[in-house]
């Protein structure tokens, strides 16, 4: 019995895993319904399975279960976007502050060519390029700086802005805004300056808050 409950755990947990990557690659839509029958047909798995991982997934904020209604991607709202990017604020300032003080002469290497990539991507306008880039820096920000508490309270919150991130990459003028705060933020780190590092990190963060607000602004009133 022990086996079989460690199984059905650990199915559930890779359900979860491959629907929250879906979620993050933008296959499915805010408000779109998680049915359980087409979601045990797509990844061959028991009912059970998927229950489980729905519940997971609810408990990190992806998605919402509704009574007698099933389950859907949470819609998070321009106001709860902004809340949630000033909690990023402070923490991935911490993180980049402990980048900073951790790095080592093969991750500045490693940092100058993902700068070098971002500056390319813009150069050329290759917008999903550049988003791409955006995340696997801040994600290696994280890694590098080690703080362990700090990356799992980013990574649990950063599947509920990714509809609002995709709106900001293709905000006209937008990337050329943040590459210029990324660069920021790489060369300081780069530079081993912790406090620096920090409030390039939280510049960078406040900026996204005013773009944020500004694509709402938007489109609002197309």
């Amino acid at each position: 019995m022990l086996v079989d409950e460690r199984g059905r755990g650990s199915e559930s947990a890779d359900v979860a895993g491959r629907i929250r990557a879906a979620i993050l690659d933008g296959e499915y839509a805010p408000n779109q319904r998680l049915v359980e029958a087409d979601l045990c047909e797509q990844f061959a798995v028991s009912r059970s399975a998927v229950r489980g991982a729905l519940q997971e997934l609810a408990t990190q904020g992806l998605i919402e279960r509704i009574q007698n209604r099933g389950a859907r991607v949470r819609s998070v709202s321009l106001e709860e976007a902004v809340e949630i990017t000033e909690v990023r604020m402070v923490v991935e300032g911490l993180c980049a502050a402990k980048a900073a003080q951790h790095i080592t002469d093969e991750q500045i290497a490693e940092l100058a060519e993902l700068r070098a990539e971002l500056t390319a991507s813009v150069e050329s306008g290759d917008v999903m390029g550049y988003s791409k880039l955006n995340q696997l820096l801040h994600k290696r920000v994280r890694e590098i700086g080690a703080q362990h508490t700090a990356a799992d309270i980013l990574e649990r919150l950063r599947g509920q802005l990714v509809r609002h991130q995709f709106r900001l990459a293709m905000h006209p003028g937008r990337i050329t805004v943040s590459l210029a705060e990324h660069v920021a933020i790489i060369d300081t780190v780069c530079a081993k300056d912790p406090q620096r590092a920090e409030a390039a990190m939280r510049d960078h963060l406040k900026s996204v808050i005013v773009a944020l607000k500004d694509v709402a602004a938007a489109q609002q009133g197309s």
